[in-house]
């Protein structure tokens, strides 16, 4: 019982480490507007803002990924969920969670560590001249999105089953 209200905790860890994340939508929008502003208004611009604007983007959106599962607002196929009870919803939770959220998150892990390790030993940078060469730090988002989800989909095991047995 103590593990898994331990492993119910995981998710409230993950929404803590991810939700500040959200300031970077705000952030995005500034840059955007600054792009906007300098291309048209003072016929300039600049590759690093216009890949910043992309960086900011993916580590927002791979990161929020674990953040909709965690607060159970994620996309679902709603054809039956919505007419179940609580405890039917549970149940499909349930086996939601082992048969698909686990599995593809410990196979985005696998398959990406490879990826992301040989982009590494390069440091990856930008096919842009004067973008930035933090490639490879953007690639790392892939495994880490799917350790998320993994701690997401075991935090969302573990709360199952504690509301099973009380």
């Amino acid at each position: 019982m103590k593990i898994l209200q331990l492993l119910a905790g995981l998710s409230t860890l993950t929404c803590v480490i991810v939700r500040p994340l959200r300031w970077l939508a705000l952030i995005m929008v500034l840059l955007t507007f600054a792009i906007v502003i300098l291309r048209y208004a003072l016929n300039s611009g600049g590759i690093l803002l216009q890949e910043s604007v992309m960086y900011l983007h993916g580590t927002l959106f791979m990161l929020a990924i674990a953040l909709g599962v965690g607060d159970n607002t994620h996309v679902r196929v709603d054809i039956l969920y919505s007419r179940r009870s609580p405890e039917q919803q549970a149940w499909i939770d349930l086996v939601g969670h082992i048969l698909f959220l686990l599995p593809v998150a410990g196979f985005m892990i696998w398959v990406s560590v490879p990826y992301v390790s040989n982009s590494w030993q390069i440091l990856e940078g930008s096919s842009e001249v004067g973008g930035i060469p933090g490639v490879f730090l953007l690639k790392t988002l892939i495994p880490l999105t799917g350790a998320l989800l993994f701690c997401q989909g075991i935090a969302g095991v573990a709360a199952i089953l504690l509301a099973k047995l009380r």
